[in-house]
């Protein structure tokens, strides 16, 4: 086998983070996102994987819960008006139940 990856909790979550900055940055599409993420999954040796699994649930369920702990913090301000797309609509929530429903699968 080629190249493998690390699988450290550490190292998980900061392929996670920088993913998620080129995104806010601009730097990347959700597609490219994706594309990345399995990418990085084929490097996983598969002895590896429960434990990569077990890392990369954790690191998007405590992402989603800050993201989520944010927007609902920023409704409380009344002089906060939410941009358009602010709020999570059913369809985002069901595209984030679903990627992590995909995680779980790998």
């Amino acid at each position: 086998m080629g190249q493998e990856v690390s699988v450290s909790y550490q190292a998980v979550k900061s392929r996670v983070y920088r993913l998620i900055d080129s995104l806010v940055e601009g730097a990347k599409t959700e597609q490219e996102i994706q594309e990345s993420m399995q990418r990085w999954w084929k490097l996983v040796h598969p002895a590896d994987r429960p434990m990569a699994k077990k890392y990369l649930t954790a690191v998007l369920a405590k992402s989603n819960a800050t993201l989520g702990a944010i927007t609902d913090g920023l409704g409380e301000f009344k002089e906060f008006s939410p941009a358009a797309g602010m709020e999570m609509d059913r369809s985002s929530k069901m595209r984030t139940a679903a990627a992590q429903s995909h995680a779980s699968a790998m």
